[in-house]
């Protein structure tokens, strides 16, 4: 991984403080997950997340989960058929840029937590959404993943 989730998350209190928003020193908890890494069991209760996963320099995905998005949170990522816009799927329609074999797509869930590093960003849901989706927004134009919106919106 080579962003720096301490640095950036400075800057989005400065960004948050510009919104109104007050942060207090622990309000935001960053938990690094380097590959290989085992996904989180669970949303920690009263809080929402951010998470971004990367692949080496490259940033491939930022999404947000509110307090009841457990499946979001801990697994549809990993498997292609499990939702909408899912880093799995993203991939497996990207598997010749990435190098992937057929072994490798059949088992992407598995290729996720042995090569991405993930990285969660957790806040208390007493926030609210609104931050959830600053914080969100914010990472992804200071990040750029590669698999974000749809694909004919991406740069």
């Amino acid at each position: 991984m080579t962003w720096a989730p301490e640095d950036v998350l400075a800057d989005f209190a400065t960004v948050a403080r510009l919104a109104g928003v007050s942060l207090e020193p622990g309000d935001v908890r960053v938990e690094e997950l380097p590959a290989p890494h085992a996904p989180p069991t669970r949303l920690p209760s009263g809080h929402m997340a951010v998470y971004v996963f990367s692949l080496g320099a490259e940033v491939l995905k930022v999404g947000k989960v509110g307090p009841k998005s457990q499946a979001r949170y801990i697994s549809q990522h990993y498997n292609p058929g499990s939702a909408q816009s899912t880093l799995a799927a993203s991939m497996i329609a990207d598997a010749e840029r990435l190098g992937l074999g057929d072994a490798d797509r059949a088992a992407i869930g598995d290729w996720i937590r042995s090569n991405v590093d993930r990285v969660n960003i957790l806040i208390p849901v007493s926030h609210g959404i609104p931050v959830l989706t600053l914080l969100e927004t914010f990472l992804q134009c200071r990040l750029r993943p590669r698999y974000e919106g749809f694909k004919s919106q991406r740069g």
